[in-house]
């Protein structure tokens, strides 16, 4: 069974920092790429960052360069998302899910997480 679980989400202040997990199982988690999406009620989702563990290709949203940092730990099938700097516009559901090469549209993902919030206080 395909399973991507995200944690890590919880309470920061603006301008600190956490790190995401998401933890993938049921897949060879070398042959796909992992995205990372957050959204917010009545908002559409946006695509944060991705990481094609083997090519190293990752891809970030112009919103979260130089903020974020997105890993991979083939040994462990995880994908982490560093975050620093965080700003209260950060506020979001952050979602995992898996993809064949990364891509900006979020319907060639599957496996969707269940999501971990992260709310950034001012």
């Amino acid at each position: 069974e395909v399973q991507l679980v995200e944690s890590g989400g919880g309470l920061v202040q603006a301008g600190g920092s956490l790190r995401l997990s998401c933890a993938a199982s049921g897949f060879t988690f070398d042959d796909y790429a992992i995205g990372w999406f957050r959204q917010a009620p009545g908002k559409e989702r946006e695509g944060v960052s991705c990481i094609s563990s083997s090519s190293g290709y990752t891809y970030y949203a112009d919103s979260v360069k130089g903020r974020f940092t997105i890993s991979s730990d083939n040994a462990k099938n995880t994908v982490y998302l560093q975050m620093n700097s965080l700003n209260p516009e950060d506020t979001d559901v952050y979602y995992c899910a898996a993809v064949e090469a990364c891509s900006d549209s979020y319907s060639l993902y599957w496996g969707w997480g269940q999501g971990t919030q992260v709310t950034v206080s001012s």
